[in-house]
Protein backbone atom coordinates (compact mmCIF):
# COMPACT_ATOMS: atom_id res chain seq x y z
CA UNK A 1 0.00 0.00 0.00
CA UNK A 2 1.37 3.41 -0.97
CA UNK A 3 1.59 6.16 1.64
CA UNK A 4 -0.42 9.24 0.70
CA UNK A 5 0.71 12.42 2.47
CA UNK A 6 -2.10 14.22 4.26
CA UNK A 7 -3.33 17.57 3.04
CA UNK A 8 -1.30 20.44 4.38
CA UNK A 9 2.01 18.45 4.38
CA UNK A 10 4.55 18.60 1.57
CA UNK A 11 7.34 15.95 1.63
CA UNK A 12 9.61 18.13 -0.49
CA UNK A 13 9.57 20.84 2.24
CA UNK A 14 10.30 18.57 5.17
CA UNK A 15 8.28 16.86 7.88
CA UNK A 16 7.55 20.06 9.81
CA UNK A 17 6.32 22.12 6.86
CA UNK A 18 2.74 23.13 6.25
CA UNK A 19 1.11 24.45 3.11
CA UNK A 20 0.05 28.12 2.70
CA UNK A 21 -3.61 27.08 2.92
CA UNK A 22 -3.02 25.56 6.34
CA UNK A 23 -1.22 28.71 7.46
CA UNK A 24 -4.18 30.85 6.33
CA UNK A 25 -6.57 28.57 8.24
CA UNK A 26 -4.49 28.90 11.40
CA UNK A 27 -4.37 32.68 11.07
CA UNK A 28 -8.16 32.83 10.53
CA UNK A 29 -8.73 30.75 13.65
CA UNK A 30 -6.41 33.05 15.57
CA UNK A 31 -8.38 36.10 14.43
CA UNK A 32 -11.66 34.45 15.47
CA UNK A 33 -10.15 33.76 18.88
CA UNK A 34 -9.04 37.39 19.19
CA UNK A 35 -12.59 38.62 18.40
CA UNK A 36 -14.04 36.17 20.93
CA UNK A 37 -11.67 37.42 23.64
CA UNK A 38 -12.55 41.04 22.77
CA UNK A 39 -16.30 40.39 22.97
CA UNK A 40 -15.99 38.65 26.35
CA UNK A 41 -13.83 41.52 27.60
CA UNK A 42 -16.59 43.97 26.65
CA UNK A 43 -19.30 41.97 28.48
CA UNK A 44 -17.07 40.86 31.35
CA UNK A 45 -19.23 39.96 34.35
CA UNK A 46 -16.47 41.18 36.66
CA UNK A 47 -18.25 44.50 36.61
CA UNK A 48 -15.96 46.58 38.81
CA UNK A 49 -13.09 46.18 36.35
CA UNK A 50 -15.33 46.93 33.37
CA UNK A 51 -15.44 50.46 31.94
CA UNK A 52 -19.05 50.00 30.77
CA UNK A 53 -20.27 49.55 34.35
CA UNK A 54 -18.81 52.88 35.44
CA UNK A 55 -20.29 54.58 32.38
CA UNK A 56 -23.71 53.12 33.27
CA UNK A 57 -23.31 54.27 36.88
CA UNK A 58 -22.48 57.84 35.80
CA UNK A 59 -25.38 57.94 33.31
CA UNK A 60 -27.84 56.60 35.91
CA UNK A 61 -27.03 59.27 38.48
CA UNK A 62 -26.76 62.03 35.91
CA UNK A 63 -30.26 61.16 34.67
CA UNK A 64 -31.67 60.89 38.19
CA UNK A 65 -30.27 64.33 39.01
CA UNK A 66 -31.56 65.97 35.82
CA UNK A 67 -35.08 64.47 35.78
CA UNK A 68 -36.77 65.63 38.98
CA UNK A 69 -40.09 63.76 39.28
CA UNK A 70 -39.77 63.22 35.54
CA UNK A 71 -39.37 66.98 34.96
CA UNK A 72 -36.17 68.19 33.25
CA UNK A 73 -34.52 70.57 35.69
CA UNK A 74 -33.80 73.13 32.98
CA UNK A 75 -37.56 73.84 32.98
CA UNK A 76 -37.32 74.81 36.66
CA UNK A 77 -34.40 77.14 35.95
CA UNK A 78 -36.17 78.70 32.98
CA UNK A 79 -39.40 79.21 34.94
CA UNK A 80 -37.48 80.86 37.79
CA UNK A 81 -35.56 83.12 35.40
CA UNK A 82 -38.23 84.00 32.83
CA UNK A 83 -41.61 83.37 34.46
CA UNK A 84 -44.76 83.85 32.41
CA UNK A 85 -45.42 80.98 30.02
CA UNK A 86 -42.39 79.07 31.26
CA UNK A 87 -43.84 79.17 34.78
CA UNK A 88 -47.19 77.94 33.51
CA UNK A 89 -45.51 75.12 31.58
CA UNK A 90 -43.68 74.03 34.72
CA UNK A 91 -46.88 74.07 36.76
CA UNK A 92 -48.72 72.00 34.14
CA UNK A 93 -46.00 69.36 33.71
CA UNK A 94 -45.57 69.09 37.48
CA UNK A 95 -49.30 68.52 37.92
CA UNK A 96 -49.31 65.84 35.21
CA UNK A 97 -46.25 64.01 36.56
CA UNK A 98 -47.40 64.17 40.17
CA UNK A 99 -50.79 62.75 39.20
CA UNK A 100 -49.11 60.01 37.16
CA UNK A 101 -46.73 58.99 39.95
CA UNK A 102 -49.43 58.90 42.60
CA UNK A 103 -51.83 57.02 40.32
CA UNK A 104 -49.24 54.28 39.73
CA UNK A 105 -48.45 54.08 43.44
CA UNK A 106 -52.12 53.94 44.45
CA UNK A 107 -52.99 51.30 41.84
CA UNK A 108 -49.95 49.02 41.94
CA UNK A 109 -47.70 50.37 44.68
CA UNK A 110 -47.88 47.28 46.92
CA UNK A 111 -47.12 44.90 44.05
CA UNK A 112 -44.24 47.05 42.78
CA UNK A 113 -42.79 47.34 46.28
CA UNK A 114 -42.99 43.57 46.79
CA UNK A 115 -41.29 42.88 43.44
CA UNK A 116 -38.59 45.44 44.18
CA UNK A 117 -37.96 44.00 47.64
CA UNK A 118 -37.76 40.49 46.19
CA UNK A 119 -35.35 41.54 43.42
CA UNK A 120 -33.07 43.54 45.72
CA UNK A 121 -33.04 40.81 48.40
CA UNK A 122 -32.19 38.17 45.78
CA UNK A 123 -29.37 40.31 44.41
CA UNK A 124 -28.00 41.01 47.90
CA UNK A 125 -27.93 37.29 48.74
CA UNK A 126 -26.44 36.36 45.37
CA UNK A 127 -23.84 39.10 45.50
CA UNK A 128 -22.74 39.37 49.12
CA UNK A 129 -23.42 35.82 50.33
CA UNK A 130 -22.54 33.78 47.23
CA UNK A 131 -19.93 36.22 45.92
CA UNK A 132 -21.33 37.19 42.51
CA UNK A 133 -19.62 40.44 41.51
CA UNK A 134 -22.28 41.17 38.87
CA UNK A 135 -25.03 40.98 41.51
CA UNK A 136 -23.03 43.23 43.84
CA UNK A 137 -22.69 45.81 41.06
CA UNK A 138 -26.45 45.76 40.41
CA UNK A 139 -27.24 46.17 44.11
CA UNK A 140 -24.98 49.23 44.35
CA UNK A 141 -27.00 50.86 41.56
CA UNK A 142 -30.53 49.66 42.26
CA UNK A 143 -30.64 50.09 46.04
CA UNK A 144 -29.82 53.85 46.08
CA UNK A 145 -32.09 54.45 43.08
CA UNK A 146 -34.89 52.69 44.97
CA UNK A 147 -34.41 55.19 47.80
CA UNK A 148 -34.63 58.01 45.24
CA UNK A 149 -37.85 56.49 43.90
CA UNK A 150 -39.45 56.45 47.35
CA UNK A 151 -38.33 60.03 47.89
CA UNK A 152 -40.00 61.00 44.62
CA UNK A 153 -43.28 59.52 45.80
CA UNK A 154 -43.02 61.43 49.09
CA UNK A 155 -42.23 64.68 47.27
CA UNK A 156 -45.15 64.15 44.88
CA UNK A 157 -47.52 63.69 47.83
CA UNK A 158 -46.24 66.88 49.48
CA UNK A 159 -46.75 68.88 46.29
CA UNK A 160 -50.31 67.61 45.86
CA UNK A 161 -51.18 68.07 49.53
CA UNK A 162 -49.87 71.65 49.76
CA UNK A 163 -50.78 72.69 46.21
CA UNK A 164 -47.39 74.35 45.80
CA UNK A 165 -46.77 76.62 42.82
CA UNK A 166 -44.43 79.41 41.84
CA UNK A 167 -41.41 79.99 44.07
CA UNK A 168 -42.53 77.37 46.61
CA UNK A 169 -42.61 74.75 43.82
CA UNK A 170 -39.15 75.84 42.64
CA UNK A 171 -37.76 75.38 46.15
CA UNK A 172 -39.41 71.98 46.56
CA UNK A 173 -37.99 70.66 43.27
CA UNK A 174 -34.56 72.18 43.96
CA UNK A 175 -34.46 70.58 47.42
CA UNK A 176 -35.42 67.23 45.96
CA UNK A 177 -32.66 67.53 43.34
CA UNK A 178 -30.02 68.43 45.93
CA UNK A 179 -31.03 65.43 48.04
CA UNK A 180 -30.77 63.15 45.00
CA UNK A 181 -27.31 64.54 44.25
CA UNK A 182 -26.16 63.90 47.83
CA UNK A 183 -27.41 60.31 47.67
CA UNK A 184 -25.73 59.93 44.29
CA UNK A 185 -22.36 61.18 45.59
CA UNK A 186 -22.52 58.84 48.58
CA UNK A 187 -23.51 55.94 46.31
CA UNK A 188 -20.70 56.62 43.84
CA UNK A 189 -18.16 56.89 46.69
CA UNK A 190 -19.30 53.61 48.25
CA UNK A 191 -19.37 51.88 44.85
CA UNK A 192 -15.89 53.13 43.95
CA UNK A 193 -14.50 52.06 47.34
CA UNK A 194 -16.07 48.60 47.11
CA UNK A 195 -15.02 48.20 43.47
CA UNK A 196 -11.39 49.09 44.22
CA UNK A 197 -11.42 46.66 47.13
CA UNK A 198 -12.71 43.85 44.90
CA UNK A 199 -10.17 44.61 42.16
CA UNK A 200 -7.38 44.70 44.75
CA UNK A 201 -8.44 41.32 46.18
CA UNK A 202 -8.55 39.80 42.69
CA UNK A 203 -5.15 41.24 41.75
CA UNK A 204 -3.37 39.65 44.74
CA UNK A 205 -4.91 36.21 44.29
CA UNK A 206 -2.46 33.61 42.98
CA UNK A 207 -2.82 32.92 39.28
Amino acid sequence: MLFKPSQGWNPSRGAGSITPSAEKTARARGQELDWTVLIFDLIDLRSFSNLWYWIALAVAWSSASHWVLGIPYDMVLRARRVGGQAEQDLTDITRVNVSRILYIVDEAGVILLALLAFAVTTLILTGFVYGSEFAQALVLILLPLSIVGMMSVATARKIRHSGEAGEALHRRLALHRITVQVIGMISIFVTAFWGMLQNFNISILPG
